[in-house]
C-alpha cells in the first residue's frame, strides 16, 4: 500500500504541487510561443510528453552504465534522438501540427524540463518511478499549456480548437494572441495556482545544491550563491 502511495505521488505530483509551467516556472519559451491556440498547445504537450517518458525511461535504465563525467552530454544525445523520432511521427501523423508549432517542436532537445527531470530524477530512480515522474510532469505541462491555450485562442480569437464558439456579436480581445497577451495570461495562472496552494509563494532554494545543472556547472559556490571565476 505505501509503495503504491509513494508511486501515486510521483505521478500526481507534476500536475499541481511541482507543476512545471506553473509552479517551477520552466519551459516557458514553448509555453508563450505555440498556445496562441488550444490544438498547438495539445500538439506540443504530447510531442514534450512522449519525449520526457522515452527520455526517463532510458536514462533510468542506463543510469549504471553511463559515466558520471559525460552525462550530460549522453542525456542531451538521448533526447535529441527521441525527438527526432517524435518530430518524425508528428510530421508524418499530423502535418498541420508540425507546421505550426515550427522550430519549437526541434527545440524540445533545450526544454530544461526534460533535462531537469533526467538529471534530477531519471539518473538516481529505478525506470517505474521514473516513467509515472515524466508522466505527471508532461501531464502537468500539457494541461498547463492547454488551459492558457483555450484562454488566449477563445478570448482573442472567438474560437477554440479552430471551431467559432462565441456570438457574432462578441470583439475578439486580439492582443490575447500577441506575445503581450501570452505574458499576462501566464501570469494571472501562475498567481492562480500560488492562490490555490496556499496563498503565498513557497520559499526556493536557488543555491548550487538546488540547480538541475549543478554536477556540470563549471561555477563554484560561495556563501550559498554562483559566482563567475
Amino acid at each position: 500500500m505505501e509503495k503504491k502511495r509513494s508511486l501515486l505521488h510521483e505521478f500526481t505530483k507534476g500536475i499541481v504541487k511541482e507543476n512545471p509551467v506553473l509552479c517551477l516556472v520552466l519551459g516557458t519559451c514553448p509555453t508563450l510561443a505555440v498556445t496562441t491556440s488550444a490544438s498547438n498547445a495539445i500538439g506540443m504537450g504530447v510531442a514534450a510528453t512522449l519525449v520526457l517518458l522515452c527520455s526517463n525511461v532510458f536514462i533510468s535504465l542506463l543510469r549504471r552504465v553511463i559515466p558520471d563525467t559525460v552525462r550530460i552530454p549522453a542525456y542531451i544525445t538521448l533526447i535529441a534522438a527521441f525527438v527526432t523520432v517524435v518530430q518524425m511521427l508528428v510530421k508524418a501523423l499530423a502535418p498541420s501540427i508540425d507546421e505550426s508549432l515550427g522550430i519549437f517542436l526541434p527545440l524540445i532537445v533545450v526544454n530544461c524540463i526534460i533535462l531537469g527531470r533526467a538529471e534530477m530524477y531519471a539518473s538516481k530512480n529505478p525506470v517505474l518511478p521514473s516513467a509515472l515522474d515524466a508522466l505527471g510532469m508532461g501531464v502537468g505541462f500539457t494541461a498547463a499549456m492547454l488551459l492558457m491555450g483555450m484562454i488566449r485562442e477563445l478570448l482573442g480569437a472567438g474560437t477554440l480548437f479552430g471551431m467559432q464558439v462565441m456570438p457574432s456579436f462578441y470583439t475578439p480581445i486580439t492582443v490575447l494572441i500577441l506575445p503581450a497577451g501570452g505574458f499576462f495570461v501566464f501570469g494571472l495562472l501562475i498567481a492562480l495556482a500560488n492562490k490555490l496552494q496556499g496563498g503565498k509563494s513557497k520559499g526556493r532554494d536557488f543555491s548550487c545544491e538546488a540547480c538541475p545543472l549543478a554536477g556540470a556547472c563549471t561555477k563554484k559556490e560561495t556563501e550559498g550563491a554562483c559566482h563567475d571565476d
